[in-house]
């Protein structure tokens, strides 16, 4: 009986270390797929880690993106106004040219007539101017005695007694003094032909263009308009570049004024003003031109 429970005994211890081996070995493959299952999860943590940074990284290049068609939408509407502002731009320069262009060439057909009318005046002064020579001649000869005490109430310094000349002046400068002494003293034809006699003797003096000038002032204070008109342009054709080529210009205009013919007039101020915008002619042919349109407007 004792040897069979021994052997029961020894059985059992077998049994149990059987199964003790097959617990061990259960355990460690347990332990085993622990590890496994922490070594998973930390890969599967790592990779969840990469893929949330990428898609932060998406997000943000997605959000700059988005900025940048925003940025382009902006700078489209932009460029699209701009472009509209310079189509404008362009229809408006080009409005001005024509009417620029159309201008500068109604100043063109005005200049053209001031120039005909010019000649015209020209060429009627030269006829006056004939027509007084052949008067003086005949006012020069011996009068009848019917004259009387008439003769005498209307004599003037020209029938008075012949004075003695005076020898010619060859210094350009007394010569020029000479003359302007007369105007000063309102003896006009006596001035006018001084100044004559000034530029013939020296018509390449830097005082010439100004002894033309005073010609024309001395028509113009005798209230001979077309004969100044045709004296002040003699001086801008012989003397463009004379000081005294503004004034000649204002003078001209207004002489233009006295004949009453306000076109001309405009078109030869307007030219003043353009020509020399400096100087203090151009201001006072701003203001005529302002009293012209005031009256014109009344």
């Amino acid at each position: 009986m004792k040897r069979f429970i021994l052997i029961l005994v020894l059985f059992l211890a077998g049994c149990v270390t059987d199964e003790l081996a097959v617990m061990k070995a259960d355990i460690n493959q347990l332990k085993k797929d622990s590890y496994d299952i922490k070594k998973e999860t930390s890969e599967t943590k790592s990779a969840f880690k990469t893929e949330i940074a990428e898609l932060k990284e998406k997000s943000a290049k997605e959000d700059s993106l988005n900025a940048m068609r925003e940025s382009m939408v902006s700078l489209r509407s932009e460029v699209s106004g701009i472009s509209k502002d310079l189509q404008s731009l362009t229809g408006r320069f080009d409005e001005n040219k024509y009417f620029i262009d159309k201008s500068l060439k109604d100043k063109s057909s005005e200049m053209d007539l001031l120039r005909s009318q010019i000649t015209s005046l020209e060429t009627q002064v030269k006829e006056m101017q004939a027509k007084l020579s052949s008067k003086t001649d005949t006012d020069a000869a011996p009068k009848d005695k019917i004259e009387g005490k008439k003769e005498k109430k209307t004599e003037t310094e020209e029938t008075k007694a012949p004075e003695t000349k005076t020898p010619e002046i060859k210094d350009p400068a007394k010569a020029y003094e000479a003359a302007y002494a007369s105007f000063k003293n309102k003896k006009y034809k006596e001035a006018r032909e001084k100044f004559e006699a000034f530029l013939k003797e020296f018509p390449k003096d830097k005082l010439a263009g100004n002894a033309r000038f005073w010609i024309a002032e001395a028509y113009y204070a005798e209230e001979d308009y077309a004969g100044a008109i045709v004296e002040y342009d003699a001086l801008l054709k012989n003397y463009p570049s004379s000081e005294k080529a503004p004034g000649a210009l204002l003078k001209q205009g207004y002489s233009f004024i006295e004949m009453g013919d306000k076109k001309a007039a405009r078109g030869i101020l307007e030219q003043l003003k353009e020509k020399y915008p400096k100087s203090k002619e151009a201001v006072l042919a701003k203001k005529k031109i302002e009293e012209m349109n005031k009256k014109g407007k009344k």
